[in-house]
């Protein structure tokens, strides 16, 4: 559809008519200052339309018509269009400390690293949550926004798999990991946000306390979701023997669930990819995703073509004159 955002510009087309009825007709006056280089070239009314009187009339007027024209603002309106949009944060905390290389977990009765099952499901779970606006923690020894909330979740999943262990270090920073969330999310303007904390182990590095930190997550609205990926300390001293466990590597379920608590939560046990593959599926259901739509009709201007009709217009009228300059002159 054709628009105007200043249509009363149109009420200006008129005017040349109503100059040439109420002023009076006169002898050009005199230039103030003579210009001999520009003299040459000048062609008095009178020969100019003596020669094109016609086509150099409507020319004036086709030049006056696309400069109000373009003066008006003419815009083209499409039709409506509807964008969905998402009313909730997402911000996922993916523990890449040297334990998540452990191989105790499956893939497809295959044994299999743990960071390599989570790639693998969260991969799945990021595409299911079109509409939503998703984040990525990493955290080992420190904790680091590694891709803040975006809806480009495309190139989120690229980036995830892109991770490696010990990237961050080789202990487990909780506490820091929720303290980043907070930070990365206190200011955004979504009703409902949500912190999914993945972690294999205890918090064995770090400033922040994780269940004071996980206080404060709630007090900004913050929900925590808790998922434990590995092996608990019984299954753990079956493999390595009692007195042979590496620190930290050890699911610390008990500091898992005062954290999801704390914040209106649920903590999740992973144990395989099928049960972690499930665990996301829970979260899609005590996490919808909320389709808010926003309708625009996108909007295409169109000043710029009566503009160019009319400096082209200006163009062709000197180039005329010069020309009717030359034959004048020619003997």
């Amino acid at each position: 559809m054709l628009a105007f955002d200043w249509w009363w510009a149109m009420l200006l087309l008129p005017l040349p008519l109503l100059a040439r009825v109420t002023l009076a007709r006169g002898e050009r006056p005199e230039p103030a200052i003579s210009v001999p280089l520009l003299q040459r070239y000048w062609v008095s009314p009178t020969d100019f339309r003596q020669s094109s009187a016609r086509l150099t009339g409507f020319a004036l007027w086709l030049f006056w018509v696309a400069l109000i024209v373009a003066a008006s603002r003419p815009f083209w309106l499409e039709d409506a269009v509807s964008r969905n949009l998402s009313g909730r944060d997402l911000m996922l905390a993916v523990d890449i400390s040297g334990s998540m290389s452990e191989t105790d977990m499956t893939i497809d009765s295959k044994t299999a690293s743990r960071l390599d099952v989570l790639k693998i499901v969260v991969e799945k779970f990021i595409e299911r949550r079109r509409g939503d606006r998703l984040g990525l923690i990493l955290f080992g020894s420190q904790a680091y926004n590694y891709v803040p909330l975006t809806f480009d979740l495309d190139t989120l999943k690229e980036l995830l798999l892109d991770v490696t262990t010990g990237l961050a270090g080789r202990h487990t920073a909780i506490g820091d990991a929720i303290g980043i969330a907070i930070k990365s999310m206190h200011q955004q303007e979504a009703e409902h946000r949500v912190l999914i904390l993945i972690t294999d182990g205890s918090n064995t590095a770090g400033f922040e306390n994780p269940v004071l930190a996980a206080a404060a997550a709630a007090h900004q609205g913050l929900t925590i979701y808790t998922i434990g990926v590995g092996s608990d300390i019984d299954a753990l001293n079956r493999s390595y023997g009692a007195q042979n466990v590496p620190t930290g590597i050890a699911l610390n379920e008990r500091l898992l669930q005062q954290i999801a608590a704390v914040t209106g939560g649920r903590y999740f046990r992973a144990t395989s990819s099928d049960r972690l593959e499930q665990i996301y599926l829970e979260l899609d259901r005590l996490e919808p995703i909320e389709h808010l739509y926003q309708t625009h009709r996108p909007r295409s201007e169109l000043f710029a073509w009566p503009l160019s009709i009319a400096l082209l217009i200006v163009i062709a009228l000197v180039v005329a004159m010069i020309r009717q300059s030359r034959a004048s002159m020619t003997p």
